[in-house]
């Protein structure tokens, strides 16, 4: 979908990453098409929804210069966000009360969730993992397999957005290698740049060209993982 553009970046822009509590955004800078998708949402899903295109447009405004209203920005509920053309790439996720966002002048995918969020390990590793990443794992047990599988979950979900496919499409086919941090498309063989890490009760991820290395903007501004 292409949404034209007034604005102009003078140059590719490099990735950054933000972590911001999902709460405070200036609703009136929401469009009236994102009004109105939201309008049609469950109460808490709606809140979410609002709470989070209008951070959205806020962190925007900052990096492209203009009000967050004007941000060209076409994000309805359940697809991936997109700007105008030339504007570089968006992704966002939200966990309990965190928000992170993504920006690059390429595509890019993140993921956050809360350490807290009760998970089984063993089970989705099992059901999810290729069995090449199921036998690093396999020696691990209670917190230590729970963060390696933490980890791994997130930045194929990160992969995933980088490529604006579906969990049910390619999650088994991503493969996180434990001891040399690579990560691998087994079907296609794509190896994308890549970061992951904790950060005072988040596990977050960003993948896409440049991420390597990557840190966060404004780390730790959700007080707590919900």
């Amino acid at each position: 979908m292409s949404l034209g553009s007034s604005l102009d970046l003078p140059q590719r822009p490099a990735p950054e990453l933000w972590l911001r509590s999902l709460e405070g955004g200036e609703l009136g800078y929401l469009s009236m098409a994102e009004r109105s998708w939201g309008l049609a949402l469950p109460d808490r899903q709606r809140s979410r929804y609002f709470q989070s295109r209008a951070l959205l447009r806020q962190q925007l405004a900052e990096v492209l210069g203009c009000a967050g209203a004007s941000v060209p920005l076409h994000s309805p509920p359940g697809h991936p966000p997109l700007l105008g053309d030339g504007l570089g790439w968006v992704s966002l996720s939200h966990s309990g009360a965190g928000l992170l966002i993504g920006y690059s002048g390429s595509p890019i995918g993140v993921d956050l969730e809360s350490t807290a969020r009760p998970i089984e390990p063993a089970g989705l590793m099992r059901r999810f993992y290729p069995e090449t990443e199921q036998a690093q794992l396999r020696d691990l047990t209670g917190a230590e397999l729970r963060r390696a599988v933490l980890n791994s979950w997130v930045l194929k979900e990160a992969a995933i957005k980088w490529r604006h496919r579906t969990l049910a499409a390619e999650l088994a086919q991503w493969c996180y290698d434990h001891s040399s941090g690579s990560l691998q498309n087994l079907s296609d063989g794509a190896k994308p740049d890549h970061s992951s890490a904790l950060q005072q009760g988040w596990r977050w991820a960003a993948v896409g060209e440049g991420c390597a290395g990557l840190m966060l903007q404004s780390p730790g501004q959700p007080e707590e993982a919900a």
